[in-house]
């Protein structure tokens, strides 16, 4: 059983991204009838290093799954937009509509195969864990192990079919609004585990300073390929459009660049909290 708990967005929130799309839309208004010259991408704005929020603009989303994309469409006269729309469950939703072109990371399921095409290759591999409260480690031998005890991860996240297959059927997993609440759940022991992507919780516990209060069960790893995908109800969903990132991404897959911007931007997230540590111990030689 699944259970979908967290707090609404207010209101100026929605009404700031929903004007910030109608206007970046309003120059998408003839891509119907000739050639798509802008496409809006979105995603889910805690995932570092592929992809989180711009610290000089929080209507921006940056990372190496911004880069890659754009470096995919670089032979191409098509301007990418890449917003902030949101939590994850809204990014997705906003693809499902339309309103977005596309998401820059998604792991495929059946239900997303419904309303966006996925583009291949793949552009990088991700590995998910199961993440516990340092010192409470559990015997862990497969699934089967977290039957009895509650878990806690993101609103529609997923991991790969099978694994929210099973979760579906067999698992009491809290369903929140952030990942931030999921390891505050776990912390105060509201939850036994959280599942999550690794290195995305990784980085996002250095951000919080929890990272030193966490385990990850051994043998808990699920990888699953994370692609490019464009909404069916989007404008710019053509033929020419899909060709134009597939071909771009087998470029840069077999000139092996995912990786290297992948470890680019893991470095631009880490030096930020080196930059903070430096700044704090500056502050205390000051005082």
């Amino acid at each position: 059983m699944i259970r979908r708990t967290g707090n609404k967005l207010a209101s100026g929130l929605l009404l700031a991204v929903v004007a910030g799309i109608g206007a970046v839309f309003a120059g998408q208004a003839e891509a119907a009838g000739g050639p798509c010259q802008r496409i809006v991408v979105t995603g889910n704005p805690q995932y570092p290093p592929l992809l989180w929020v711009d610290p000089e603009d929080d209507r921006r989303l940056i990372g190496a799954g911004v880069e890659l994309l754009q470096m995919a469409l670089a032979d191409t006269d098509i301007q990418i937009e890449v917003l902030n729309v949101g939590p994850w469950a809204r990014a997705q939703q906003e693809v499902r509509s339309g309103r977005v072109d596309m998401l820059a990371g998604a792991f495929l399921t059946p239900e997303r195969l419904g309303y966006m095409d996925y583009v291949y290759p793949a552009y990088v591999e991700v590995p998910s864990v199961i993440f516990v409260r340092r010192g409470q480690a559990f015997p862990y031998a497969g699934w089967d192990d977290l039957r009895n005890k509650r878990g806690s991860t993101l609103v529609n996240n997923s991991f790969g079919a099978a694994f929210d297959t099973y979760a579906r059927d067999h698992l009491r997993i809290d369903m929140v609004s952030s990942i931030e609440q999921s390891f505050r759940q776990l912390l105060l022991g509201r939850a036994d585990y959280v599942v999550y992507e690794r290195y995305q919780g990784l980085a996002l516990a250095e951000q919080l300073g929890i990272a030193d209060q966490l385990d990850i069960l051994d043998g808990s790893l699920i990888n699953e390929q994370l692609h490019y995908t464009v909404s069916h109800k989007s404008a710019c969903n053509s033929p020419a459009l899909r060709s134009a990132l597939a071909v771009g991404m087998h470029r840069l897959s077999t000139q092996g660049e995912p990786r290297r911007v992948v470890e680019k931007y893991r470095q631009i997230w880490a030096e930020q909290f080196i930059e903070v540590a430096d700044e704090a111990a500056e502050s205390e030689v000051l005082d």
